[in-house]
């Protein structure tokens, strides 16, 4: 199973969850009870949450995926250039030395989305996710397509 399967699928049974989460809610409210109002009120706002939050994440992969597609009909998307343990791993310090490089780049030009994407990249392959996700997320709004 591919990983868009797999959020297609999660996403699907969010979705599902939201709507019998709505369901209950109603009949909640409809028992006229305050407790039982207050709960229904509160099944209506946790899935509305679930829903905003599968929103951005599909905004943001269809972004980056824009941007990956453009940057490679470019001939500038990041090449596999990372050596490999025998087991396929990503070598440590073959990931420093390129998130290095690609630091730099992004320090040498702060308002070129191409490199604060081959910098998202990096630290992806550095096993930083949560700064590679914010260097995407910079990327997307340097694109002046955006």
């Amino acid at each position: 199973m591919t990983s868009r399967t797999g959020f297609f699928l999660l996403a699907a049974a969010l979705l599902v969850v939201a709507a019998m989460c709505v369901l209950e809610g109603v009949q909640l409210i409809a028992t006229g009870e305050p407790l039982g109002i207050g709960l229904g009120l509160c099944a209506f706002v946790i899935p509305g949450i679930g829903v905003w939050f599968l929103r951005q994440t599909v905004r943001f992969g269809r972004a980056s995926e824009r941007l990956a597609k453009e940057l490679e009909a470019e001939g500038g998307l990041p090449v596999d250039e990372l050596r490999r343990t025998q087991g396929g791993r990503i070598d440590r310090d073959s990931a420093d030395e390129v998130f290095a490089r690609r630091k730099s780049e992004a320090e040498a030009a702060p308002h070129d989305w191409r490199v604060w994407f081959r910098l998202a990249v990096a630290y992806a392959d550095a096993g930083d996710t949560p700064r590679a996700r914010k260097a995407m997320q910079h990327a997307i709004k340097l694109n002046p397509a955006a």
